[in-house]
């Protein structure tokens, strides 16, 4: 018989955690909370407020009885709408980061107008319905008291503004060193960086130079304190905000050329070549429109939105390349797509972080795919990062139970260049090797010659 499972990562709320049950998300809400409960559902009935948060609802009693909860009259329970994959902020892109701390400003604006704040700040708070942003902790907002000062400003500035910063003044990518630090890019470091410049702009100013400053001030002298008698005037309050709202959305991206950015307009495949392609994997997904799909190497998501319009509900796309995933993004936006493209590198995970490293979970921790569908990919872990062929195959075919498997050969001129300077050290790395490898791990269930240089297209199922 199912239980209800606590989430090992939401420990860090003493008023609630979260919970699992049936494939069905709650927050369970002990009594320190109770006061915060009976103002959230005063919230959601407020439209321009709730527009923001996560589908939610109070439980009622038959459905504690199913919970195994009924006889706990210490607790309150919501029960939130499940979101369909749930990303971090390292594994996103400019973009999407961007978006993310817009609709948290947002949110925090219009919760002060309802006399209502935010108690902490954090990018965790924010999840994505595909390209859409939403905020799902719920507990952190609670009743504003007058003259209270922000107190996420800190979290605020380290995992949504700097991260942005570090990118759009820098040029530097935030995501590796945001996993590696968990509240995300820290103050400290990026004024290290920023030049004097950096310092007229206003809002980076006030939020990285001026807190930076004051900050290491507390460290000199821990007597340093704000006085009793000092107010924020919500007037100032909201101005902060806003300030910040306009600041954000001003911001681009520093960008540099990357390798794989304009794959999608610029590669080997001709237009015949290109046709044989798509209309064996459009072929694919209408015989079987899978739930979810994962396309390994997506780019810019040409080949998750043929899933897509071939009947597939939904796509998860990784691509280690920013540009390449930042403009899948974008069209994603545009376009309404059911697709979540994220930054990922396939021979360093997202894995198990933060305490007892249960706090974020890692891809593998949140496998949940009907097909995998990994195109011009293999060759980037067997050549260019030497990863044996076997090991290759036997991971992405773990990833789902079917999917696609494009195998480029060596004579094809991306792999051309990627031995130019290590030279042929792959005898294994062929054809018939390949499809033996596939066929001891699967079976494969049709395949098709694609290119002129023998790129072969496999579908296979366990």
């Amino acid at each position: 018989m199912k239980k209800l499972t606590i989430d090992d990562g939401s420990f860090r709320d003493p008023d609630a955690r979260v919970a699992h049950f049936d494939d069905s998300v709650y927050r369970i809400v002990y009594p320190n909370g109770f006061k915060k409960f009976d103002l959230i559902k005063k919230i959601l009935q407020n439209k321009s407020i709730a527009e923001y948060l996560v589908d939610t609802e109070e439980v009622g009693q038959e459905e504690l009885k199913l919970l195994e909860l009924e006889n706990h009259k210490d607790v309150k329970v919501f029960k939130h709408k499940k979101i369909d994959y749930i990303s971090y902020p390292y594994e996103w892109s400019f973009h999407r980061l961007k978006d993310a701390a817009l609709h948290h400003l947002n949110l925090h604006i219009n919760l002060l107008k309802n006399d209502a704040t935010l108690i902490d700040a954090y990018s965790y708070n924010i999840q994505f319905n595909h390209y859409s942003p939403i905020f799902i902790d719920l507990m952190s907002i609670k009743e504003y008291s007058e003259g209270e000062f922000w107190t996420g400003h800190k979290q605020f500035c380290e995992s949504f503004l700097n991260p942005l910063v570090l990118k759009s003044k820098l040029g530097i990518n935030f995501n590796n060193w945001f996993k590696g630090n968990l509240e995300g890019i820290d103050t400290g470091e990026l004024c290290k960086l920023l030049k004097l410049k950096h310092m007229f702009s206003w809002n980076i100013f006030y939020n990285v130079f001026l807190l930076n400053y004051f900050e290491k001030k507390y460290k000199k002298n821990e007597d340093l304190k704000i006085t009793k008698n000092k107010k924020l005037k919500k007037n100032y309050y909201l101005s902060i905000l806003k300030n910040l709202v306009n600041f954000i959305d001003s911001l681009k991206p520093k960008k540099e050329a990357s390798v794989w950015s304009e794959y999608s307009r610029d590669n080997t495949y001709d237009d015949e070549e290109k046709k044989n392609k798509y209309e064996f994997i459009s072929s694919y997904f209408n015989k079987a429109k899978f739930n979810r799909v994962l396309d390994l190497g997506c780019n810019n998501g040409e080949y998750s939105k043929l899933a897509i319009n071939s009947g597939c509900k939904s796509v998860i796309g990784l691509d280690y390349d920013l540009n390449a995933i930042d403009e899948a993004y974008l069209i994603s936006k545009k376009e309404k797509l059911n697709f979540l493209p994220l930054y990922f590198d396939v021979s360093n995970p997202s894995s198990n972080i933060g305490w007892y490293q249960k706090e974020r979970k890692g891809f593998m921790e949140r496998l949940n795919f009907d097909s995998v569908l990994a195109l011009a990919f293999e060759h980037h872990l067997a050549i260019a990062k030497n990863i044996p062929l076997e090991d290759v195959i036997s991971y992405i075919t773990s990833l789902a139970p079917k999917g696609i498997i494009e195998f480029v050969p060596k004579n094809d001129t991306t792999i051309q260049s990627m031995i130019k300077l290590k030279g042929d050290i792959f005898p294994n790395y062929n054809l018939e090797n390949f499809k033996k490898l596939l066929s001891n791990k699967t079976k494969i269930t049709s395949e098709k010659i694609v290119s002129k240089s023998g790129r072969t297209l496999f579908s296979f199922e366990k």
